[in-house]
């Protein structure tokens, strides 16, 4: 049973702050982090793109390139029916059924899904984690967005060399203690490092994320961006957060 908002016992409406969209999300399952809205801002999409996220979960990505680009479509494909059902719905709520596509799928089979050479960007917020390293969360849902449980870092990478077009770009962001193994194996894939931003929490702090920009083909030319402070002060984002997220 579903309300007239779409929304499902447990479910709540979370404000985007952009072209009035709205998400569905579950707290007892998953809900998005920042580092999903942080990539939506590092993320170029270009008029006339069309993009895929791998493991779109409840379809944040898409939603939120959908209203800050000119991307011509995106497409978001999930493994958990659950989260790619309220990604589904959270779309049609936006009005967006004719340029967001969820298919509830395993990113493992994409480029089979979708074919060969068929987006422009990729985009992904994949499970940091390797393995169930650390796994603590009792709740399947939470634990396979944070741990390495149905895909792994070089499933993503080679899925995205091979579903984006020559000279396509791909962004992610992930752990920087995971970011030499990052780098190697996206040059091992054909996807050049082309630019990359570290995150950090508070300036005198030590980076929780890193942001990073993939071509397909490219020569080999690393531009790295200047640090993204998150909070100014406890509970106060710097400018460039607020403006990454709307408000």
């Amino acid at each position: 049973m579903t309300t007239e908002n779409n929304q499902k016992p447990g479910e709540r409406l979370d404000e985007l702050h952009r072209n009035g969209y709205v998400i569905i999300q579950n707290p007892e399952t998953f809900c998005f982090g920042m580092d999903a809205v942080l990539l939506s801002g590092f993320a170029r999409v270009k008029k006339g793109e069309r993009v895929l996220d791998l493991g779109t979960g409840t379809g944040i990505i898409p939603i939120l390139l959908e209203a800050k680009t000119q991307g011509e479509h995106f497409t978001g494909i999930e493994i958990q029916e659950e989260s790619a059902d309220m990604a589904a719905r959270s779309v049609a709520l936006n009005g967006l059924t004719e340029r967001i596509d969820i298919v509830t799928g395993d990113l493992k089979d994409a480029s089979e899904l979708f074919g060969a050479s068929s987006f422009d960007v990729v985009t992904t917020n994949p499970p940091y984690m390797i393995d169930s390293h650390g796994i603590s969360s009792a709740n399947a849902a939470k634990a396979a967005a944070r741990h390495e449980i149905f895909c792994t870092l070089d499933d993503v990478l080679s899925q995205s060399a091979k579903l984006l077009k020559p000279g396509g770009r791909f962004y992610m962001v992930h752990r920087p203690f995971r970011l030499a193994e990052i780098l190697s194996k996206m040059v091992s894939c054909g996807l050049e490092p082309k630019r990359m931003q570290l995150v950090y929490p508070f300036v005198d702090k030590e980076p929780n994320m890193v942001l990073l920009e993939g071509l397909r083909g490219g020569n080999s030319r690393l531009t790295v961006e200047k640090p993204l402070i998150v909070y100014r002060e406890a509970g106060v984002y710097t400018d460039e957060i607020y403006e990454i997220y709307g408000y």
